[in-house]
């Protein structure tokens, strides 16, 4: 649980160099999903920095997808939202309602009940054919970039945001079946392309549409679809007796993130006031 609190913690922080950096990139032209955006982005050292806290952010969560039921990283990982919205309140003077507030406190409540609901992670290995599934979806959320990138800015925004949760769904998913180092296994290209067009996505959906429909699409896509897996594929379990409490506190972690889902993209910082002119 320590590392997908700390993983949490890592691109929670990330969001907002990443932020900073995208919005000090050149911003393209057209209204679809820009690939090159990316490369234009590489160029800013927060955006760098907030990559390398996205690196360390991904070992750690390795690290918790393989000792934790998938249910619990998701969690975790939507609950980054949180850390972005306490670093934004005291980096970048960003004022937090009452409700966003209350919203940080439960997040942290919902993750307090999986901690002491979950049980360990399920052993099974997964099926061939959940393996070339995952490999169908992974390019199913590219096909999605395609189609949501010519959409109005409100519809591209949720569709771009949802491709991306599920490629990072993919991610979780992945993580979990890979047993080694077989480059004729399936899930190892699902890994690649999956990441690789959730990544786009949601820098292309952040940038040029809503940040709170794209990031509550993206909590959704990486939270429920993964949970699900695990549960009825992977063999994912609870305590004794505390599945209710499980069940509660998935959704209560995940509400709460919905709530501060405005941050999915860190606000940019308050300009200081001008010096009143003589």
């Amino acid at each position: 649980m320590i590392c997908a609190l700390a993983s949490s913690v890592c691109f929670g922080a990330a969001s907002v160099l990443q932020a900073m950096g995208a919005r000090a990139a050149e911003p393209g032209t057209g209204g679809g999903v820009d690939v090159a955006l990316m490369w234009r982005a590489l160029r800013q050292w927060r955006y760098l920095v907030g990559l390398g806290m996205d690196g360390l952010g991904f070992v750690l969560q390795i690290v918790a997808l393989r000792t934790l039921p998938i249910y619990v990283v998701g969690a975790a990982l939507a609950a980054s939202l949180a850390v972005t919205a306490v670093i934004a309140s005291r980096v970048l003077r960003v004022r937090l309602s009452r409700v966003e507030w209350a919203a940080v406190a439960v997040v942290c409540a919902g993750l307090a009940m999986l901690a002491f609901a979950s049980g360990k992670e399920g052993h099974r290995d997964g099926s061939e054919a959940l393996r070339w599934a995952l490999l169908g979806v992974s390019f199913g959320v590219l096909l999605l970039g395609v189609v949501g990138g010519g959409l109005p800015e409100r519809p591209r925004a949720l569709v771009l945001g949802l491709g991306a949760g599920f490629g990072f769904g993919v991610v979780e998913v992945a993580v979990r079946l890979i047993d080694g180092v077989d480059l004729a296994d399936p899930v190892w290209y699902a890994l690649l392309v999956g990441g690789g067009a959730a990544f786009i996505l949601l820098t292309s959906a952040l940038q040029r549409g809503s940040v709170t429909t794209a990031t509550a699409g993206a909590v959704l896509g990486e939270t429920i679809g993964p949970a699900i897996v695990g549960v009825v594929w992977l063999g994912d379990r609870t305590r004794d007796g505390f599945g209710w409490l499980a069940v509660v506190g998935f959704a209560v972690a995940v509400a709460g993130s919905l709530t501060l889902a405005r941050f999915g993209e860190a606000p940019a910082p308050v300009p200081a006031p001008e010096s009143a002119t003589p």
